[in-house]
């Protein structure tokens, strides 16, 4: 499966933004998503998981109440809403795939990331 994320980039805190996956597989459906991110100096963190059908859905403590992650299995894209956007959110923001499972450890299938810098 090729991954591609799209939407980042600049904006100040407080803001909202919204980021995209396309997903080539037809077999996107079948396939857990999810979404990481790297900082500055940072190593790579889970952000955000979705089932299949969307039912079942995780989020870091950070990001709980201001990000929301979700799918369009008619357009192979997953999205990822965020709002009140803050500098430490500042990453490359990776998409990623499993076929199996939602544990961060589960996603094997990964995308070029998108690049957030939320000024201050």
């Amino acid at each position: 499966v090729q991954l591609q994320a799209s939407g980042g980039g600049l904006v100040q805190a407080g803001d909202s933004l919204r980021i995209s996956c396309a997903a080539s597989a037809r077999s996107f459906s079948t396939l857990a998503m999810g979404w990481f991110r790297q900082g500055p100096r940072k190593e790579r963190e889970f952000v955000a998981s979705i089932s299949r059908n969307g039912d079942d859905i995780h989020y870091t403590d950070s990001v709980k109440g201001r990000f929301t992650i979700s799918r369009d299995n008619f357009k192979n894209t997953l999205y990822l809403q965020m709002n009140n956007l803050k500098p430490e959110d500042t990453a490359v923001y990776y998409c990623a795939a499993s076929d199996y499972g939602l544990r961060p450890a589960d996603f094997g299938f990964w995308g070029q990331g998108t690049q957030v810098t939320v000024s201050s």
